[in-house]
């Protein structure tokens, strides 16, 4: 198969280099030169602009970091919808606002153009092992035509339904929770360290009991126990995915205060330089103010 990836990064990358291990020509763009070499050098093909990408290619996927982004490689005067007809199909794997799925969408469809929401969840580790979950939105039909890539790439392939932003509303839901599991690891863990428990102990503990979690597994033994926080999944972007699913509540007119008040907490921790640094670097934002509290609570 002839693939286009756009968008070289955490997620793309090893998705791309997947591809070209699977026996596919992939065509691979992205604006960091940086990316675009490494991907050239494991075998993948460069240069091309977005025509000459829609002129090769039967499937086309896109990996990207913002709203923003999607819509405008998606929406722009040169962008994907313009230059595409009905016999390619585009994946986004992206994680945006829903509205911007519907809009993509209604320009596709006028167009007679396939076009799917798919978003992933299962991180960098994930995307390498193609151990991703992909949750689908849009046509039965498109759908099944996207599974001849999409099984290279993940082991949990899920066609929500025929709405297009259903596979979004899943990941945002899926990273809501996310978010409040994280937070509540790293409070938990610090009320753990400063009474004096041995943190690695405490996991065998609670990794056969109810407070365990697949975050927890995943913060403290990759994260917080070696103190390593190169971002896997960096906190600005749950922070992203966190600020989707509050404005996914307000336009249902939902009231969600406690999830309102966890956004505040990610946005004080991105404000405090954590942005960069893995998701679970809210440890050690919760361990800085506790300390704080009890310094002024001293005084």
């Amino acid at each position: 198969m002839e693939i286009g990836l756009i968008g070289l990064g955490n997620m793309g990358m090893p998705m791309a280099k997947n591809l070209l291990e699977s026996g596919c020509t992939v065509y691979g763009m992205d604006k960091n030169e940086a990316a675009v070499k490494k991907f050239q050098e494991a075998g993948g093909s460069i240069g091309q602009s977005i025509q000459e990408m829609t002129e090769n290619c039967a499937i086309i996927l896109t990996s990207l970091p913002s709203s923003a982004a999607v819509e405008s490689i998606f929406l722009g005067e040169e962008g994907l919808i313009y230059h595409s007809d009905d016999k390619i199909l585009l994946i986004d794997t992206s994680t945006v606002a829903p509205e911007v799925n519907r809009r993509i969408h209604t320009e596709a469809d006028a167009k007679g153009i396939a076009y799917l929401a798919a978003p992933v969840s299962g991180g960098v580790i994930g995307a390498e092992n193609r151990t991703l979950t992909f949750m689908v939105g849009g046509s039965t039909a498109y759908y099944e035509r996207s599974l001849a890539v999409l099984s290279l790439l993940g082991e949990n392939l899920f066609h929500v339904n025929e709405q297009i932003d259903s596979g979004t509303v899943t990941k945002l839901i899926n990273n809501l929770l996310i978010g409040f599991y994280t937070a509540g690891v790293a409070e938990a863990l610090v009320l753990a360290k400063e009474s004096g428990m041995d943190l690695d102990k405490l996991f065998d503990m609670l990794n056969v009991s109810y407070g365990q979690s697949r975050i927890y597994e995943r913060n403290y033994k990759s994260f917080i126990a070696t103190e390593d926080y190169a971002p896997g999944f960096a906190l600005k972007l749950l922070r992203k995915d966190m600020g989707f699913a509050m404005d996914l509540a307000q336009e249902k007119n939902l009231h969600l205060p406690i999830s309102q008040a966890l956004l505040a907490v990610y946005k004080d921790a991105e404000q405090s330089g954590f942005a960069e640094e893995d998701m679970s670097a809210l440890y050690k934002k919760a361990k800085e103010q506790a300390t704080s509290l009890t310094t002024e609570g001293a005084q």
